[in-house]
């Protein structure tokens, strides 16, 4: 792994990197399921994708976002619910799961996608980690920091499309936390600067 000694953002994320994959090897599992949750701008997604390219098993792993499940700007438990109903239930009882990709531009649901069930699983998002998802994943993650830097990333990245949302967006992820409290569930807490 890359060392970024000028960015702690991105040496936080190396170092929970490593720790995931750690886990991923640990469970010893053919098909492992990680369920990574946490904050807007805690690096959930880049760690998710990072996984995805090192994933420590022979087969690729499947990468599944809740930014393509959301039923748009007030979805995030019903993101969370979806990834649960469609794809990690059915993962944990050996069956294919299908999910449709929500279209944030038409505001419908579009194509449909599957998951192998003999094959590892990310699923990645706010409202990922509850206490039914823990049940059938092998690592639990939780990603959280400060507001004022996990905003500023949020909309670098996302720019105008997100500003709008950001409170609403938040107080759904507060509700989440209340409802579920993530980080108690997480085997792994990840806390970036």
């Amino acid at each position: 792994m890359r060392s970024r000694s000028s960015d702690p953002f991105g040496e936080c994320l190396d170092a929970a990197l490593a720790r995931i994959v750690a886990a991923v090897r640990a469970a010893g599992a053919t098909n492992p399921v990680v369920v990574i949750d946490g904050r807007s701008g805690a690096g959930k997604s880049t760690l998710a994708r990072r996984l995805a390219e090192a994933w420590p098993a022979e087969r690729p792993v499947q990468l599944v976002a809740l930014d393509s499940l959301y039923p748009g700007w007030d979805g995030l438990a019903e993101g969370g619910r979806l990834a649960l109903e469609n794809v990690l239930r059915p993962h944990s009882r050996g069956e294919i799961g299908t999910w449709h990709r929500w279209d944030w531009g038409k505001d419908v649901e579009a194509e449909s996608h599957t998951v192998d069930p003999s094959r590892g699983l990310i699923v990645e998002g706010c409202g990922a980690l509850t206490p039914a998802s823990a049940a059938v994943a092998d690592v639990r993650v939780w990603a959280d920091g400060p507001e004022e830097s996990r905003k500023h990333r949020a909309l670098e990245r996302d720019g105008d499309g997100f500003r709008p949302h950001w409170d609403r967006w938040a107080a759904q992820e507060e509700a989440h936390i209340r409802a579920h409290d993530p980080a108690s569930l997480a085997s792994i807490l990840v806390t970036v600067p």
